[in-house]
């Protein structure tokens, strides 16, 4: 086959990019950051990195044209971007998935669109299932942006498939694995890392009662994949995750415990970090019945030995890069 992934440079993608290129299969990756996670894919030749944003239609479309299939990762994601730029979040995970599933459904092509375990909101009946209701805060508030823009993803993939396009919608719960985003950066995992790796602190915003399921790559790749190519996940929503509840400061705790158990570990109220424009959510647990019997991948790497790839992975890579200082502490997403 020939694939399109959206996005195919970034964490997920990459790791995507691997799985099809080992089938044999063609992968064009389109995105517009850094060709860091693929380089090692550069030399194959069926494999190819075209960079552009999924804002260029004339370009989605070029591409969507000449595969067989289409995996929408592509969007801005990250805490970070939901406070400082939410213009952004809205206008690329919006505009830019009206473009690819335009394509899609003009060129007849199967679409697996990426959205989020936030679509959900802050919704206290625990675990997910994939028709619960979302429950979301004001809209003054920007770290409702990104579970918007997902949700409008998702309504507009439901519409076009009232059309007939073919389309998978698969909501992941905190993926992480080596290639995550840089240190310091994006999702709590990597910003405990680095301060780990640094000699701490590690900055726990709250309490850290928190909860979330981490799901390792290996675990997410396999399900992402499946949800392409199983004819009977057509038209279904699918959490993609482990349905194993870990608490933010057991998280740090285990972080720690794996680089330098004497490593600090401080307290932060929420604000200091993001001022009054974000709201946590308590917990996040999905139900993975259909990833288990549709897509037939239950997740099977326990978190100790994924974060044991993980920091190993990140103890390699800055081995030859300067590791920033910290500027943001973890956050629980």
């Amino acid at each position: 086959m020939k694939v399109l992934i959206t996005g195919g440079a970034g964490f997920l993608g990459s790791h995507l990019a691997d799985a099809f290129i080992a089938r044999g299969d063609e992968v064009f990756c389109l995105d517009t950051g850094s060709e860091q996670k693929v380089k090692h894919l550069r030399p194959n030749p069926q494999f190819h990195y075209i960079h552009e944003s999924v804002l260029n239609e004339d370009m989605v479309e070029a591409m969507v044209a000449r595969v067989d299939l289409v995996y929408h990762l592509a969007a801005v994601v990250g805490v970070e971007h939901y406070v400082a730029d939410p213009y952004k979040v809205l206008n690329v995970n919006v505009n830019g998935t009206q473009n690819v599933l335009r394509a899609c459904h003009k060129h007849d092509k199967k679409v697996v669109f990426s959205s989020t375990s936030e679509v959900y909101g802050r919704n206290t009946k625990v675990p997910f299932s994939e028709d619960d209701d979302r429950v979301l805060g004001s809209t003054r508030i920007d770290r409702w942006c990104y579970s918007t823009s997902k949700a409008v993803g998702e309504h507009f993939a439901f519409a076009y498939a009232k059309m007939g396009l073919q389309a998978v919608i698969m909501r992941y719960f905190n993926a992480y694995g080596p290639r995550l985003d840089a240190l310091d950066q994006g999702r709590v995992i990597t910003i405990f890392l680095g301060q780990a790796l640094r000699g701490g602190p590690l900055t726990i915003v709250g309490d850290g009662m928190q909860t979330r399921c981490f799901t390792y790559v290996s675990d997410t790749t396999r399900a992402t994949v499946a949800a392409g190519l199983e004819p009977a996940a057509v038209g279904g929503i699918f959490n993609i995750g482990n349905d194993r509840e870990t608490t933010i400061l057991e998280l740090a705790e285990r972080v720690r415990d794996r680089i330098d158990e004497t490593l600090p570990l401080e307290f932060v109220p929420q604000e200091r970090i993001y001022g009054e424009s974000y709201e946590d959510i308590p917990r996040r647990v999905p139900d993975i019945t259909r990833m288990r019997e549709v897509l037939k991948v239950t997740p099977d790497v326990s978190l100790a030995h994924g974060l044991a790839e993980t920091v190993e992975w990140f103890r390699n890579e800055i081995a030859t890069n300067p590791v920033p200082p910290t500027v943001i502490a973890g956050e629980g997403e």
